[in-house]
C-alpha cells in the first residue's frame, strides 16, 4: 500500500480501514493528492497538519476535512491559494474576511460568488475578481 499510494494518493481508497488510520500512510498519501483525505479515517480528518498537507497540495482537499477546520484561517488561506474555489466550503465568518476572498479571487475570479454578500459590493474585491475572469461580474452586487 505505501508503494501505491507514494504513486498515486487516491489508492488509499483501496486500502483496509486499519491503513486508513495509518498517520504516515495517510501523510504521503496527501501529499500525492489531497484529496484523497477523502478516503482517510474520519480522526485523521480532524488533524490540522495533515489536513494541512492536504490543502497544500490541493486547495480542494478542505471539502474532505472536519468541520472545525474550516473555520481554521490558516487552512483556509492555504486552500484558496491553490484554488480560490474552496472559499465554497470555508466557514461564514471567513467569507466575510476581505484577505482570504481577495486571494480567492485572484485565484479564480468566479468565487466572488462565495464571498460574503458585503464583500460583493466592494469595488476592488469585484474589479480583482472581473480581471481575473469576467463571469465574475455576475456575482457582483446589483448596485455595482
Amino acid at each position: 500500500v505505501l508503494c501505491g499510494v507514494r504513486k498515486s494518493g487516491s489508492t488509499l481508497r483501496k486500502a483496509a480501514d486499519e491503513l486508513k488510520c495509518d498517520h504516515e500512510i495517510v501523510r504521503i498519501a496527501v501529499q500525492q493528492d489531497g484529496c484523497s483525505l477523502q478516503f482517510a479515517a474520519n480522526e485523521l480528518k480532524s488533524d490540522r497538519e495533515l489536513v494541512r498537507v492536504a490543502v497544500q497540495q490541493d486547495g480542494r482537499a478542505l471539502e474532505y476535512a472536519a468541520d472545525e477546520l474550516m473555520s481554521d484561517r490558516e487552512i483556509v488561506l492555504c486552500g484558496v491559494r491553490k484554488s480560490g474555489s474552496t472559499l465554497r466550503k470555508a466557514a461564514d465568518e471567513l467569507k466575510c474576511d476581505h484577505e482570504i476572498v481577495r486571494i480567492a479571487v485572484q485565484q479564480d475570479g468566479c468565487s466572488l460568488q462565495f464571498a460574503a454578500n458585503e464583500l460583493k459590493s466592494d469595488r476592488e474585491l469585484v474589479r480583482v475578481a472581473v480581471q481575473q475572469d469576467g463571469r465574475a461580474l455576475e456575482y457582483a452586487a446589483d448596485e455595482l
